[in-house]
């Protein structure tokens, strides 16, 4: 059994000094374990962290947004009325709890072809994406450089660090058996030097003639993060620093065969609901599953690069899945806050396994305490004559 809370948990405690007893209810956002034991690990990891019995603790699982989803649920519950105070986070060892399925599959399933593509391989529907929407191997792995050299940027000037809480553990020499005690406080899949001519010499895994490579996909990780969330009331009255509102979100359903288009539809969704448009954004936070969807997503939506993943994403930092929203939340907000009034919106997106798409609107904390409007309203003078 692993129990997961000593750092993600305790930390949202320590750096902002809430009882947690106030607390109205933590959600944990959880892919790959059993359910009914990951929810009882995460309801041990609050005991661990210094919750009282009276928190009460809960999972969800939408596949690769279920970070978000918890943080979405969250913030749901507070607008109900439901508690002013709650916690969205996200969980997720991959190294543990790999991919893969359990027991049998209801033969009636091949009857229904897309309920048979939900058991698709991720990097197969990576191939489909770029296989039917052109997406050349090239495009792929200068995404993935692109992806590597901005977190190695970020990494290095430090702008990591208001977002990541190191944690004390050891490694263990698998020959040996001799144990080390170590620190992680960086990410540790980054490579700042990898090339194009490098990965262009890699060998396709899902498919012969392919073009996703383990180079141009995200990484097998282990990770966790926590979003802390409150009525805006209640954060000023305790003298809390409100690094962000958030505003809206939207789940979509897409083909399950290429899942990975699923911000391509889901980020327009949620943009309108806020009443915005995708000129508006001045931020975005989509996640690399693979360079393929990645890629595709962005030239279909015909957003600017660079307000894209400005710190790297997941084909570099990697991509925990139950942890991936709450990571993204904490990365969108930090980066907003260091840019000041040049940036106002920032928007979450990601694919998700099955055939969905999510995304969410962010508005920068202190931008709500002013009167002004999204776009400059030109004014056309009329006099009241005119009208007539």
């Amino acid at each position: 059994m692993y129990i997961y809370g000593l750092g993600w948990l305790q930390a949202v405690i320590e750096k902002t000094n809430v009882d947690p007893s106030e607390v109205g209810d933590i959600v944990v956002g959880t892919v790959l374990a059993p359910g009914s034991q990951r929810a009882s690990e995460c309801r041990m990891a609050a005991f661990y962290a210094g919750f009282p019995e009276t928190v009460p603790v809960r999972t969800v699982n939408r596949q690769c947004s279920s970070g978000l989803q918890a943080v979405a649920d969250v913030a749901a519950a507070i607008k109900a009325g439901f508690y002013d105070i709650g916690i969205g986070a996200g969980l997720e060892s991959m190294t543990v709890n790999p991919m893969a399925w359990e027991g049998s599959v209801n033969p009636k399933v091949k009857a229904f072809e897309q309920a048979q593509n939900c058991l698709l391989p991720m990097g197969v529907t990576s191939e489909n994406v770029a296989h039917r929407f052109g997406v050349t191997r090239k495009e792929q792995d200068q995404a993935a450089v692109d992806s590597h050299r901005k977190a190695a940027a970020a990494t290095a000037a430090g702008k990591f660090k208001d977002e990541i809480i190191p944690v004390a553990t050891k490694i263990v020499d698998p020959k040996t058996g001799d144990e080390k005690p170590v620190t992680i406080s960086v990410d540790d899949g980054i490579r700042p030097n990898t090339s194009v001519s490098e990965l262009a010499k890699l060998k396709p895994v899902f498919k012969k003639d392919g073009t996703t490579t383990a180079g141009n996909s995200s990484q097998v990780s282990d990770g966790a993060g926590a979003v802390l969330l409150m009525k805006r009331s209640v954060a000023m009255r305790k003298g809390l620093p409100i690094l962000g509102v958030f505003r809206t979100f939207a789940a979509v359903g897409v083909d399950p065969a290429i899942m990975g288009v699923g911000p391509a539809v889901a980020i327009p969704a949620a943009v309108k609901s806020a009443g915005l448009q995708l000129d508006d954004i001045d931020l975005f936070e989509i996640n690399e599953a693979f360079a393929s969807q990645f890629v595709y997503c962005r030239n279909k939506l015909g957003l600017d690069p660079e307000k894209i993943n400005v710190n790297g994403g997941a084909l570099a930092i990697g991509h925990p899945l139950g942890t991936t929203g709450a990571r993204c939340v904490a990365t969108l907000l930090h980066e907003m806050k260091r840019r000041g009034r040049d940036c106002r919106f920032g928007v979450i997106s990601m694919c998700i396994g099955t055939g969905m798409g999510a995304a969410a609107v962010f508005e920068r904390g202190d931008c709500a305490d002013e009167l002004c409007n999204v776009r400059k309203v030109e004014s056309n003078n009329f006099l009241s004559k005119d009208v007539l």
